[in-house]
Order: C-alpha cells, then structure tokens, then sequence
C-alpha cells in the first residue's frame, strides 16, 4: 500500500510502499477513501524536519540538554547513535480520514466489515489503509461522501472547544482566526443556533466565513463589527483559533467579551494574558485539549475502555461521532475544500503548503484508490531487496521500536554470521522503513509469515513485554531457534510450559537478552572474582529514573511492572556474577506517595553458596549520574563496574582499572555472537536453561516479597 511519511533527520517527506497493517485487539482496520492534509500542525513538523541538525537544535533546546547529559553517561558515540536513531524513526503523517472497514480485531462488537466509518488520532494516517483503535472511530451515514467524512477529526477539535463554553441557543460567538479550524468551528457554532461572527486578517477567509452564514470581519474591524453585532454588549463567547505566537488574539477576545464572558483557546497563540482586561470583566478562560476527554489517555485510545457516559458525555470518539452526524444532517463543509492530491503526489501537497505563495488552500485532500485487493493477507508482506545467501543464522524479527531500531537491530546489521530475511511488526511504516534501514528481505505486519518462512531458523523477539511468551513458544514450536528480550514473561504461569517445550530432545536454542553478562567489562570482573575461595557479597545499584505512571512499563498487563520488566536483568547479572541460582527473596520499597508504583526498592537474594546480592533499583534519583554501578567484595578481593564504561580490580593493595572512553558496552553485538556459536555447534545454550527460569522465578518473588513482606522461596 502507499502511505506518506517525513523523515525527522534528512527532512524527506515522501510516499512509501509499506505493508498493510493488522489491526490489533480493539481495532480495526480501515480502507481509506479520503485523509486531510493540517495544514497547520502537518506543516509544521515538516518544517521543523526540514531544518539543519543547528535549527533543529536551537528550536528544542530542552532536547539538547537531554543529549549533554546522556552524552557524560553514557559517552559521545552511543549518544550520538541514540539521537540519530530517533531522527531516522519513520514518521507518519496525517490524523483525520474517511473509508470503510475491511478488517475487525478481537474485542471489536460495535462495527462490521463494509462500515463507513471517520476515523481520528495518531493512526488515521495518508495510507491507503490504516489500523485505527475503536475509540477513536464513529460511524458515517452513506448520505455523507466521504471526501466531507475526511474532515470529521478537525470537526471533533471544533466540537470540544465550543462545548467547553457552555454555550446557549442564540448566544453570540466570535471566532478568531479563520483557518480550517476556525472555519469549521464558525459552521459547528452555526448548527448549534448560536449567532456568529468570524475575524481574520485575510479577506479572503473573511469571506468564506461569510458563504458559511457568519458575519465577518477583518482584524482592523474587529472592535467595531463586533460591538455592531452585539449591540454594544459584548460577545459572550470568543473562541480563539489562530496559530500565532502573538498574543494579539487574546488580547482581541478579551476587548470584544461581554463581562463575564467565556474565552477558550483552541489554536497555538500566545497567552500572556492581559490581567487588568480579564480581571475587570472576570472572565472565564480556558484551553481546549484537541478532541476531548479521552485524547492522550492510552486506557482510552489503545486499551479500548471508554469513559461511562453517564459520568462523560462529549469523550474524544463521541464528539467525532457527533461532527459525522452533523454532516448526515446537512451540514455542507464543501466549500472548505481548495485541493485534492491522489496519495501517489502527496509530496506535492506538502511542497505547496510549506512553500510561499499567492494560491488560498484550506482544506487540502488527499484521495485514494477505490478499488483494493481482496487478498488483505498478502498485501501484509512487501519485498524491499532481494534474499541473500543463507548464514548461520537466518533472522526473522518481531519488532521495531525505539530500543530495537536504536540498539539491537544495528547490531544485527553489523554481524556477519547474521542474515535478515524478514521483519514485522503492527505499522507498516516502521516494518519498511526498518527493513530498508537495517537490511531485511522483506517487510511485513503478518507474524505467520515469518513463522512460516522455511528460510529462517532464528526469531528475534523485540516486542512488548505480554506478547514474549506466546511468541517464543510459537517460534519454538516451528522449529526455529528464539532469542526474545527479556523478560522471558510476565506471567509466571507461562515458564512451565515453556520449560517443557525446551526440555523436548532436539528443541531449538533458546536465548533471553540477559546481554550485560557479556559485556567486556563484565567479563573481567567475573573472572577476577572467579578465583574466590569464599562466598561474594555484591550490591548493584541501578539508577533508573522517573517513568510517568502511563508509561506501557508500569501496565502489569503490558509491562508487567519495572522490576519484571527491567529488574531481571539485574537480578541475572548477580546470579551468573556468583553463578548460583538465587534460593530465596526478601525485598522493601519507599512508599509509592502516588508518583511511583514499585519503582523503588531493594531486592535481598540469598544463594546456596552463602553469598548475598542486593538490587537497589531506584526511580527517584536524578538521570545526569550514572545509571548503573556493581560493587562485589570476596576474600580479599573488590571489583568494581561502573555504568559498563570503567572497572576497578583490588587486590592486595594493587588496583588496575579498565576503561572504556567512547562507548558503553553492554554486550548487545556480543550475545548474538555467542548464540550464532552455539547454533553452529549444535548447543550448549549460551545461558543455561535453569538460570533463565531461575532468574525469573527470583524476580516473581521479588514483586511478591515486596507486596507481602515476607521472605519467598524459590
């Protein structure tokens, strides 16, 4: 399928073939008719992409400080190598669009393949079809064409704003500022019975707030056509739609309300609000938050819970819903459109909006095909460079998120034991681009093909953390070897049967991304310590830093929980590091006071060899110290590991100390050396079976530990 994409790093927008998407639990899967070109937000982030690396960084200087202070972490290269990463994740555009639904995922009752429907949020991209999630997609009457469907998310902006004024049949509104969203606000406000009067400073857009029913006025007029209108009353509601950085349409709303009048921002303005001018008439400010209640909530958007609408009438979908209605009642927003582009000259749509010129565009289409193919499955699969020869390991991959693109598919790339025949994953964008990026045959959002490609004997696992299990056992059970990043689980239930299937004679290799035991540094430190004659007692600390309480790592469905999904491998480095698998668990945290969840703690293992470990794994420290620093003490001997970028050995009052200037290394490219050498060979695995359940068994009764307070066996 064709879709439109932006490159942050290079500025390239451009339209890709990208596989179709599958659309997840809770989705569906949208053939598109008709998508809408912002010609405000979509431009600029363009514009921005479009920027020299020094304009990129002076327009974000708080990401430059980010990037100084993981550069002293971590060292320059691999912050480099994280910064570009993120400049070069494909970027899809678009957010409001019409078709019909050609595909339904699990737990989708309210709609039905063949549906007209609008659809809005981050995925209603340019794409000839998209994977939207059910909140955020309502129903078109077939009296609707689907090119005035397409304006439905911008007609939901419209929609929230208005209703946050409260307004009342016959109350005056002005609306400032007469782009696509104050236009669309001017026939939203006119539908409801209010009477209206729009202000820009193009003539142009004065008049087409006119064909649309409003009075209008220009800037210099404001003042007086206003008080006209109103008798010298006053507007009761001023809905500000401009895109400036000026602070001139706040200061118009409040000279042109009537006291006590209500004022809300849907636009980017500036908002240095005059003090005297609203306190004086005492009025009601607001800013509007894009659809409404339900936008930016990911239990909304992509758990699929909505909100009771006894409790929340106007949610983000029911207001999209509502605009579609409006539409399927004769509202006429025709006039809006200036420009339709088929999706195949999107770039032209975009050199035009971000270009200087003298032509008026408002409301810019982009079109598509109507006629698709009905084999959906194969139109999941794209080829982007011919299959190389076979190698010890031939990969295909689930997967091509951020820690992916940024940290393990380059590795891959690198290896030449390693050849990348196939990747997939839920967007089609991110599988292109991640497939032309790093080298694979082909791309795909279909994760049997992979499973069935007689080529691939290896499944890399790089997705979220609820998905490893099921897809580990599924790739065992192809007969295909397994490296899945930790966590292995998030179920404990889910490591017996995964134990059963490694255990069968002949089963494939497993390997759980416990990298950090092969890291250089690392290594050092082992075999220094290896040459104890007593128990080690060793500590490692882990500066983790604060997560938001909506990141996906503290959902126990999806994450599991920081301490599952990222303590594992700590509570691993300690148990190859004494090379005992722990025999029990005791584990304290601080009090979470609302801002934290399981995120600071300390984790007690004690081993059959009477050593101890401790993991102190911290959320409320601050990000510019190291995150990461191991300490153990055995028989006269101390080690000591630094963020994996120096390491102090003592003995004897002598100490030699390893370093590592430029780089940190974590033994990410190491660990996919040390499993092609054991496919190779035919085995042993390069992490013994019972220390990767031993492991997550440990970390099971960490999280129990802490919940119960008492001490847990394993």
């Amino acid at each position: 399928m064709k879709q439109l994409i932006q490159n942050m790093r290079d500025g390239k927008t451009e339209v890709v073939d990208a596989p179709v998407p599958s659309p997840k639990p809770g989705y569906v899967l949208v053939k598109t008719a008709a998508s809408l070109v912002s010609v405000g937000t979509e431009r600029s982030v363009v514009e921005f992409a479009q920027k020299s690396l020094i304009g990129k960084a002076q327009s974000r200087p708080d990401l430059v400080g980010q990037v100084l202070d993981k550069a002293k972490r971590e060292g320059i290269v691999p912050t480099l190598e994280a910064a570009f990463n993120r400049l070069d994740q494909p970027m899809p555009l678009g957010y409001s669009m019409s078709g019909t639904i050609v595909e339904i995922g699990e737990g989708v009752g309210d709609f039905q393949i063949g549906q007209r429907v609008v659809c809005a949020g981050g995925n209603a991209r340019h794409a000839e079809y998209v994977s939207v999630e059910k909140n955020l997609v309502a129903s078109l009457s077939d009296s609707v064409d689907l090119d005035s469907g397409a304006f439905s998310t911008l007609g939901a902006i419209a929609m929230h704003g208005f209703r946050l004024a409260f307004p009342q049949v016959g109350e005056t509104v002005v609306v400032v500022g007469l782009g696509l969203l104050g236009l669309v606000t001017v026939a939203v406000a006119k539908a409801a019975g209010c009477r209206v009067i729009g202000i820009d400073l193009d003539p142009r857009r004065v008049k087409l707030a006119k064909e649309l029913g409003a009075e209008s006025a220009s800037r210099e007029e404001a003042e007086e056509s206003v008080m006209a209108f109103t008798q010298n009353k006053g507007a009761d509601i001023i809905l500000v739609c401009a895109a400036t950085s000026s602070n001139d349409p706040v200061e118009l709303a409040g000279t042109v309300a009537r006291d006590r009048g209500r004022v809300v921002a849907l636009g980017v303005v500036g908002m240095d609000l005059p003090h005297a001018l609203f306190f004086k008439k005492e009025l009601d400010f607001k800013v509007s938050r894009s659809y409404g209640p339900g936008r930016y909530d990911p239990v909304y958007e992509d758990g699929g819970i909505d909100y009771p609408i006894s409790y929340v009438r106007w949610t983000a979908g029911r207001n999209l819903e509502g605009f579609a209605n409006l539409l399927g009642e004769g509202l006429d927003i025709t006039p809006l459109i200036t420009h339709r582009f088929p999706i195949e000259d999107a770039v032209q749509a975009y050199q035009m909006i971000t270009q200087e010129t003298e032509e008026i565009y408002l409301g810019v289409l982009l079109t598509y095909p109507e006629q698709g193919s009905d084999d959906l499955k194969n139109l999941k699969t794209v080829q982007v460079s011919e299959r190389k020869a076979e190698k010890t390991i031939n990969l295909g991959v689930f997967g091509a998120g951020l820690y992916a693109s940024a940290v393990m598919l380059p590795s891959l790339k690198a290896d030449n034991a390693i050849n990348l025949v196939g990747i997939a994953t839920a967007s089609g964008a991110t599988a292109q681009q991640a497939a032309s990026r790093f080298g694979f045959a082909y791309a795909s959002t279909d994760n049997e093909k992979i499973l069935e490609d007689k080529e691939i004997n290896t499944i890399g696992i790089l997705t979220r953390h609820h998905l490893h299990a099921q897809q580990t056992l599924g790739g065992l059970r192809a007969g295909k070897h397994v490296f899945v990043e930790k966590p292995l689980t998030i179920k404990e239930e889910d490591l017996d049967e995964i134990k059963k299937e490694i255990n069968k004679p002949g089963a494939p290799i497993l390997m759980v991304g416990f990298n950090r035991r092969f890291a250089p540094l690392a290594i050092k430190m082992k075999a220094f310590l290896d040459l104890r004659k007593e128990p080690v007692v060793a500590s490692y600390r882990v500066n983790a830093g604060y997560l938001p309480l909506t990141h996906w790592h503290h959902d126990i469905e999806q994450g599991g929980g920081r301490i599952l999904s990222e303590g594992c491998h700590f509570i691993d480095y300690l148990t190859w590091l004494i090379g005992e698998v722990p025999s029990s668990v005791t584990a304290e945290g601080m009090s979470d006071q609302g801002k934290y969840y399981e995120d600071n703690i300390v984790i007690t293992l004690s081993y059959p060899d009477g050593s101890v470990g401790t993991v102190s794994y911290m959320a409320n420290g601050d990000k510019s110290f190291s995150k990461e620093r191991v300490e153990a003490f055995s028989g006269g001997r101390i080690a000591v590991l630094d963020n994996y970028r120096s390491l102090e050995l003592i003995k004897d009052g002598r100490r030699k100390v390893h370093k590592s200037r430029l780089k940190m290394d974590k033994g990410h490219k190491a660990e996919w050396q040390v499993l092609a050498e054991a496919i190779k060979a035919g085995g042993p695995p390069p992490i013994p079976y019972d220390e990767i359940i031993g492991v997550h068994r440990a970390t099971f009764a960490a999280v129990r530990a802490l919940r119960t307070g008492k001490k847990q066996s394993i």
